[in-house]
C-alpha cells in the first residue's frame, strides 16, 4: 500500500487544476489503496495563498480549506516535537519553514513525498514521486 504526503501544490492542483499533475502523480493518487496524507501546515499554506490571492476559489478562504480537506479521504500526518527536531536535522538547501516540515513529517511517518518542487526534488532523507 502507498502512503503519499501531499505536497501543499499538489493538494491544491489535485483538487483544482488537475491538468498541472503529471502522469505519474495522477496515476499514483487515483490508485486503489492508496493512503492520502495531509500535513496541518498544507492548511496553513493553502489559507494563506487563497488570503494572498494566489489562488482562486469562490468563497471566504477557511471555507474553502474545509470544502477541500472534506475531499479527501486524507489522512492527518500530525504536527509533533519529532517533525519540529527533524526539520532541522535534514539537509535541505533552503530554509523555508513550510518546506522543512513538510519534509520532515514525511521522515518521521516514513511516507512518500508527493512535489513537484525542485528545491524537495533528489533528498536521500526520504521517497519523493514527482
Amino acid at each position: 500500500m502507498k502512503k503519499l504526503l501531499l505536497d501543499t501544490h499538489i493538494w491544491i492542483w489535485s483538487l483544482l487544476e488537475p491538468g498541472r499533475l503529471t502522469p505519474a502523480v495522477r496515476a499514483a493518487l487515483e490508485e486503489e489503496g492508496t493512503e492520502l496524507w495531509l500535513s496541518p501546515i498544507s492548511s496553513w499554506e493553502a489559507l494563506l495563498l487563497l488570503e494572498r490571492g494566489r489562488v482562486e476559489a469562490s468563497g471566504a478562504p477557511e471555507v474553502v480549506v474545509e470544502r477541500m480537506l472534506g475531499a479527501g479521504p486524507f489522512r492527518e500526518a500530525p504536527l509533533t516535537h519529532g517533525v519540529a527536531l527533524e526539520s532541522r536535522r535534514l539537509a535541505l538547501q533552503h530554509q523555508d519553514p513550510a518546506d522543512r516540515f513538510i519534509a520532515a513529517t514525511a521522515v518521521v511517518y516514513g511516507l512518500t513525498l508527493v512535489s513537484a518542487d525542485t528545491r524537495l526534488l533528489g533528498s536521500d532523507d526520504y521517497s519523493v514521486l514527482s
